[in-house]
Parts: C-alpha cells; structure tokens; sequence
C-alpha cells in the first residue's frame, strides 16, 4: 500500500545558511543551459498562497489525498464543493514578476526547459513553453472511469448549473485551489459525472498519496541530465517529487541552485539558497543580464 507523503518537515540546524547574494545564479543563467524547478513559492505573489512558508496553508489544512478522494461519494462531494469555489480564485490570478522573468530566461535561450510543481498555470500565461507540469494542471479534469480528458472551465458551467446560488465565503483557499469551507457551508452541493461514460471525475492532478506518472518522471529525468545546471524557485522541497531531482542533479556533478526564502530539504545538495523574495530576485537577475522581463505577447495572458 502506497504510504502518504510527509506534509510537513522541520528543518535542522546544520543546514547551509541563506544569502542574497545573486551573483552564483546569474554566472549560471548567463552561462545557459539551466533548468529551472518551480515550486508554490512562485505564486504566493499572485495571490496563490504557499503550503510550508511562513503562514502557510498546511498549518491549518490537509490536502485531499488520492485515497480519501477515491473512498466514498461524501469526500468527493466535499473536494469538488470547496475546489468550484477555490476555482474562481485560481481564475483570476495573474502571473507576477517572477514568472514574466522566468519566461524571459527562456527567451533569450538561458533555459533548457522548466519542471514545475505548481498546477495553476501561470508559467504559460506569463509565456513560457516547453513547461513540465509534474503534478498537472487544474485546467483540465479526467475521468477515473475511462480516461476522458475535458476543460476545467467546462465543469465549472455544469457545476454553476446543477448547484444555482451556491456561494459560500470561505475562510481561504489553499495552493491546490481547495477553498477552506465547513461542512455546512459544502451542504448537499450536487457533484456531475463524466458526460461520456458517468464516470467519477477528478481535477488533472497528482493529489497527496497519489504517484507522479512514470513516464513523466523519466522526461524530468531526461531535463535534468541534459541541463547544465538546476535552478529551484520557491520549493521547499520536502517531498520526493521534486527533491529527487536535486539529488539528482547534484549527483551528476551539477550546480543546484535554490532561491527560497526558508532553507530547503535540498540546501545540502546546493552550492547556493537565496533568501530573497522571488518577484524581486528574479527581476533583479534579469536586470543584471540586461533582459527585459516584462517583454513578451503573451505575458499576463490567461
């Protein structure tokens, strides 16, 4: 039986101490080649907040694991209840700067590729491509039943429909876009089934205790052993789905370089952490290089 990830991680006081030296991650974007891994920290500046970081949403909720989800008819109401509501915050927010200066990186071809953790897409909206989504996207829904694949926004007509006046005030929503609502608010909200077998739905996305896809896996694997070098923006990482790419990484003889203002289950494997606020390093690194970070059509599109 698959164990549950660790969602929370104490650190230890032998880790490497932070900086706000940039300048060992502008030698390594300025040589190329780097590989960028994203975390929840990215968007917290969008509105989207954070799980470990200071104030973040694990001190007051559990993410709904894959097992409690495929359980029983009452956890999935309860998920697709305060995940409609979180849905139109995850709507309106908009890339910041450090996701326009990520997109910029690419551009001016200093980046290899980009793996993130995050499921609100908000790298492509700021205009990167070639984005890795390890843990996939809210955009899309899949059906446990037969596999079909459908637009968010799609279900969200059909939920508005079958559940007229639902409106809540939540107390928050959490970076898996799960709003925080009691069992009475959630009440006997009415979940809709796959339109093509009836089927159980379930959002794209990798929950807690549910394995990445193996072959995504290998793909990040394969990034991480073309890459020059390994750049983590704004991830704790404390569980394996992103640590492992740091090991492996560091392994290979490769710079791993993290900005994050907590220190990281990977400061060990990294020659340097930043402890700055992203938007703010990432626009400063860009200025460093001489690039503009807000250029760009497609940045701020959603």
């Amino acid at each position: 039986m698959r164990m549950r990830p660790t969602l929370s991680w104490t650190p230890t006081g032998d880790l490497p101490p932070g900086t706000t030296d940039l300048e060992p991650v502008a030698r390594a974007l300025g040589a190329g080649g780097v590989l960028v891994l994203s975390g929840a920290g990215l968007s917290t500046e969008s509105g989207i907040p954070d799980y470990r970081g200071v104030g973040g949403s694990l001190s007051r909720h559990t993410p709904m694991t894959y097992q409690d989800f495929t359980a029983g008819a009452a956890a999935r109401r309860r998920y697709w209840a305060r995940s409609h509501l979180g849905w139109r915050t995850f709507g309106r927010a908009r890339p910041n700067a450090g996701h326009r200066a990520v997109a910029a990186f690419a551009r001016h071809g200093l980046l290899t590729g980009v793996i993130t953790q995050n499921v609100d897409g908000l790298h492509q909206a700021a205009g990167s491509d070639s984005v890795v989504e390890l843990h996939g996207s809210l955009e899309r829904v899949v059906c446990l039943s037969c596999g079909a694949l459908s637009p968010r926004r799609a279900l969200a007509r059909r939920l508005e429909e079958a559940n007229a006046g639902f409106a809540p005030v939540a107390a928050g929503v959490n970076p898996d876009g799960d709003a925080d609502l009691t069992d009475e608010q959630v009440g006997d909200f009415r979940v809709v089934p796959c339109t093509v077998c009836g089927g159980i739905l379930k959002p794209d996305v990798v929950f807690f205790g549910e394995a990445v896809p193996p072959q995504r896996v290998e793909h990040c694997r394969t990034l991480v052993r073309e890459a020059a070098s390994l750049l983590v923006l704004g991830s704790s990482l404390t569980v394996m789905s992103g640590l492992r790419f740091v090991r492996q990484a560091a392994g290979d003889g490769k710079p791993v370089l993290i900005i994050n203002r907590d220190p990281t289950r990977g400061d060990p494997h990294a020659v340097t952490r930043v402890a700055l606020p992203l938007g703010a390093a990432l626009a400063a690194l860009a200025d460093r290089l001489g690039i503009p970070a807000d250029g760009g059509a497609a940045a701020g599109a959603r």
